[in-house]
């Protein structure tokens, strides 16, 4: 295996050595744990294979625990791509979307597992870029590397276009809907400047709560009959819901990219897994947080459906009553803030690896560490503010974002990274070996088929909704709540 550039072999090979409790303990030796656990207590070193030298006077990278790591795998997932559920439940019925939503649970899911197992085995790996460059030379790394890093900045956009509907929605319009972005850029860009994971894990739990209050308080209010803010004027209205639609095939696979989108945070696990104290405890909360994720997600999509019918907002905060939808976009802003700068710190590590990977300044609290560091936190944030006011519609981003990124470092890349750590496995022939080829060879091609026929599908939409005015234009002042 050719080593990654950025890191010299003795670097590696400390790492190695930082990971050998994952080796070992699959050797039959769990106390491995335990002296990990008492050389940080004793204040000793930790060399690791992507931050070097971790000493007590620069930030500790590795000190995420497997239930914080939970939580931000959830708060990375559970935001944004719930509150566009609903409609694609709308689009393809309640049956096919509780089909698709399973079915990408499982495909993704098993892509999260990947991302475990492939960093225990190659502690170098600390972003889908190396992986790129562990499969596909100089090139692999620069295309996924770059897919990566736009798909959160994207994923960043859309989080900056729900703040301004939010604050449009709250306020009934009080200004201009740019000045709601910039408002939303600049929180998100301070909150994100936060250094390591485990010290923005709390903003999960805080994000994961406002979410999920919002969407209990919208689900409670339509079950009350709340009237739905789309539906008629009045009470001659009725919600209708079918168990199995008949959308165009455009309608049908932009609806299938919605769903996709929902779990499209599997790259962001490579930073998680990477800062966690015991990576071999990732498996652990990839299980537990993928079953709450896809309960909840079932949940919520069927519940609003059901009483909403074809008078579905989107984002579905905005489906509730008049009053209501306030109070869940009051609910739900903290959790769009926290979903955002969890993008926004991400993305930029990203880009802040890449520069300083070599330097002693990566762990180090010195002036160019904290110079390099805002810079990537000021840019990314700049280029999400540009891309949420240049698509300023809620389901045309998301579903373009899922189309054309979700796909390719959520599935196609970690399928390949199975079939690549495993091609010359002592165990290839077994019935096993082949059962698990064959899956993931079929995973990868439907991960293609969505890319390509969902890109086409969301850019022809995106097309159609300027041209008839469903969509405001680029940086416009008007307001996108869709307030009634």
């Amino acid at each position: 295996m050719a080593p990654i550039p950025s890191s010299d072999n003795s670097s590696i090979q400390d790492g190695r050595d930082s990971y050998a409790l994952a080796e070992r303990a699959e050797a039959g030796t769990p106390s491995d744990v335990e002296e990990v656990a008492k050389a940080r207590a004793d204040g000793q070193k930790l060399v690791d294979a992507v931050w070097g030298t971790i000493e007590g006077d620069g930030p500790d990278y590795r000190s995420l625990s497997w239930i914080k790591a939970t939580v931000l795998q959830l708060k990375t997932q559970v935001g944004l791509g719930i509150l566009g559920l609903p409609n694609a439940f709308n689009i393809l019925g309640l049956i096919p979307g509780i089909i698709v939503i399973v079915t990408i649970a499982l495909i993704v899911g098993w892509s999260d597992y990947v991302v475990g197992v492939f960093k225990l085995n190659h502690p170098e790996v600390y972003t889908v870029a190396d992986v790129g460059y562990m499969l596909g030379g100089f090139w692999g790394r620069e295309i996924l590397g770059f897919a990566f890093w736009l798909q959160i900045v994207a994923v960043t956009g859309a989080s900056f276009l729900s703040i301004s509907v939010a604050f449009n929605t709250i306020t009934e319009h009080a200004t201009c809907t740019v000045v709601w972005a910039i408002v939303a850029m600049v929180v998100i860009g301070v909150l994100a400047s936060i250094q390591t994971m485990s010290r923005i894990s709390w903003l999960g739990w805080m994000g994961l709560a406002s979410i999920m209050s919002s969407v209990i308080t919208l689900m409670v209010s339509l079950g009350l009959s709340d009237r739905p803010s789309m539906a008629p004027a009045g009470n001659d209205w009725t919600a209708n819901t079918t168990l199995a639609a008949r959308p165009s095939f455009i309608d049908a696979i932009n609806a299938v990219c919605i769903i996709v989108f929902s779990y499209a945070g599997t790259p962001n696990y490579f930073s998680i897994v990477g800062e966690m104290r015991e990576p071999e405890d990732f498996t652990k909360s990839v299980i537990i947080g993928q079953t709450l994720m896809t309960a909840v997600y079932l949940i919520v999509a069927s519940v609003v459906y059901h009483y909403a019918g074809q008078y579905i907002a989107s984002p579905a905060l905005g489906t509730a009553g008049h009053t209501i939808k306030k109070v869940c976009y009051g609910l739900a802003l903290p959790g769009l803030a926290a979903g955002g700068l969890i993008l926004v710190h991400t993305a930029a590590k990203y880009v802040f690896v890449r520069i300083l990977r070599k330097s002693h300044h990566l762990s180090k609290n010195t002036p160019t560490h904290y110079g390099v560091w805002y810079g990537c936190i000021t840019i990314t944030c700049l280029l999400a503010f540009v891309i949420a006011e240049s698509i300023p519609f809620f389901n045309d981003l998301i579903g373009l974002i899922g189309a054309l990124l979700g796909t390719l470092i959520c599935i196609q890349t970690e399928t390949y990274m199975w079939v690549w750590d495993h091609w010359q496995s002592p165990s290839r022939g077994s019935l096993k070996w082949n059962l698990l080829m064959i899956m993931n060879v079929m995973f990868h091609f439907i991960g293609w088929f969505i890319l390509v026929s969902g890109t086409y599908a969301a850019v022809v939409t995106i097309r159609s909704d300027f041209q008839n005015g469903s969509l405001s234009q680029p940086f416009s002042c008007a307001d996108n709540s869709g307030a009634t």
